[in-house]
């Protein structure tokens, strides 16, 4: 915009300077007829002053709604920014809770399986003791008889120590 302006203002001075020191140079001394091409020209000047004006005026304005046009742009463009960010975050929130879902299940599971199965152990080991309660007091029935027979019998007796069954 200022280039515009210098370029103006120089063929001002152009115009000044050939309108006015040129005919000056002639030989012949300043006239009536300069005298009216000096107002002519001065009123061409001023005309051409005001057009410029009024075009500047307009580019001025022209600017202006570009530079709100750029400004509505962007306000547009940080919504959407706002708008991508937001969208991050739900998409984070939603990760984090699917994760944390998918964790406890995980966790309730292991802990229900692990319940179960501690339990079914110790009936399977109370039923296995119990089988061994059982098989041990046969057993010590089975050496009383011994024993009583061993007293009987001198062979079996030391067959019994032997054995260290008395």
């Amino acid at each position: 915009m200022t280039n515009i302006k210098i370029g103006i203002i120089g063929t001002v001075i152009y115009l000044l300077v050939s309108g006015c020191v040129l005919p000056a140079l002639a030989l012949d001394s300043f006239t009536q007829a300069d005298r009216e091409r000096l107002v002519r020209m001065e009123t061409t000047q001023t005309v051409f002053m005001q057009q410029m004006d009024k075009r500047l005026e307009q580019v001025d304005k022209r600017f202006e709604q570009m530079d709100k046009r750029f400004e509505e742009l962007r306000t547009d463009m940080n919504a959407r920014f706002e708008q991508t960010t937001n969208m991050f975050y739900v998409l984070s929130v939603i990760f984090t809770t699917l994760f944390a879902a998918v964790f406890s299940f995980a966790w309730w599971d292991r802990r229900s399986v692990l319940i179960t199965a501690r339990k079914a152990a110790k009936e399977v080991v109370e039923e296995k003791t119990q089988d061994i309660e059982k098989i041990r007091l046969t057993v010590e029935q089975v050496v009383k008889v011994l024993r009583r027979h061993a007293d009987k019998t001198p062979a079996f007796r030391d067959i019994m120590q032997r054995a260290h069954l008395l």
